[in-house]
């Protein structure tokens, strides 16, 4: 049996385990590279802020201490995997006594709210722009208008956020420049909370959309053209097919299949939130948190943040490894027989 065998899903799984554990490692080495500690930067800052602490240096031992920060590395990483496996992250060290957790959990939902949103608007505006753009029977004139959306893509989506916020919010003054609401309204499920949430979310979600979508299109546009010159799309033109027939089942079906690779590559943005457009319009996502803790060195908020990533980004394509024999059985792990 081809496709979906034994040795296919176990080697996948495999490759799971060996990202996920390679990712982790990544994450749990990188800021301790970095020049300091977050204990001293911490008591740093308490001290240009409040002035004079007594006993700094004994303060910062303990906490040292306290966190394990003074044990050999090999005992720290150890620590640290047993812990992960367990999904605790541990203690923030710039918020502590609250969790890592804590910190990352109410954020969580505001960059998977704009960033979902986000992703799926950019890839099936960018994926049917490219669809039109590579179809040989698109009438000309739209041929014409379509390379023009694609004007945004060449601007970073942090600078045409700052556009937007300079025109739409300080010129114009249609909608809010920063926050993920107003102050006034009460959080909750009611119409004021959400019609808020809705207006603080358009300018960030547009500085995402109108900058990304190009990448889809272009992508898109390629594979596109390489449909049309194949056997199955050539035999269905001989047929005298519906043009729309072939665009749609015999077009875009087939050249499909690789975007929706990259869009499942694409989903850890979900989780980690688009870091500069969040700090861009203070937007209380997952972003914004990670940016605070790299500035904080706030080592447990910034490891929750990027393992959430990884472990994101590898069970998605681990998925769709699994999904991929079930579409096409030519995918196989097992050899042909000579």
């Amino acid at each position: 049996m081809r496709g979906l065998t034994k040795e296919y899903v176990l080697t996948r799984l495999l490759m799971w385990i060996v990202t996920v554990w390679i990712g982790a490692s990544v994450v749990f080495l990188i800021p301790r590279l970095a020049p300091g500690d977050p204990i001293t930067a911490q008591v740093v800052r308490l001290m240009q802020s409040e002035g004079i602490v007594e006993n700094a240096q004994e303060i910062i031992e303990s906490w040292k201490e306290a966190f394990g920060l003074n044990d050999p590395l090999y005992v720290q990483y150890a620590r640290y995997l047993v812990n992960l496996m367990r999904f605790d992250f541990g203690y923030s060290l710039a918020r502590f006594p609250t969790t890592a957790w804590e910190m990352v959990r109410p954020a969580l939902p505001w960059s998977l709210g704009l960033l979902s949103v986000a992703t799926l608007l950019s890839f099936t505006l960018g994926i049917s722009i490219g669809a039109l753009m590579g179809w040989r029977k698109t009438p000309r004139w739209l041929q014409t208008i379509l390379p023009g959306s694609l004007t945004f893509t060449s601007i970073p989506y942090f600078m045409f956020g700052i556009l937007l916020i300079y025109l739409v919010a300080f010129e114009l003054h249609w909608l809010p420049a920063t926050g993920g609401y107003d102050r006034q309204v009460t959080p909750g499920w009611n119409m004021p909370f959400i019609r808020s949430v809705i207006r603080h979310s358009i300018l960030p979600l547009f500085s995402i959309v109108l900058t990304s979508m190009g990448g889809w299109a272009l992508g898109m546009r390629g594979l596109m053209v390489g449909v049309n010159n194949e056997d199955y799309f050539l035999l269905a033109q001989a047929k005298g097919l519906s043009p729309a027939r072939m665009f749609y089942r015999y077009g875009v079906r087939n050249a499909i299949l690789p975007a929706v690779t990259s869009l499942a590559m694409g989903l850890a943005g979900l989780v980690s939130g688009s870091t500069l457009v969040e700090y861009i319009f203070a937007y209380p996502g997952t972003g914004y948190t990670l940016y605070q803790a790299i500035i904080t060195q706030d080592y447990a908020v910034m490891q929750t943040i990027c393992n959430l990533m990884i472990l994101v980004t590898t069970t998605a394509v681990f998925l769709l490894d699994l999904l991929y024999p079930l579409i096409d059985p030519r995918i196989t792990f097992r050899k042909a027989n000579a």
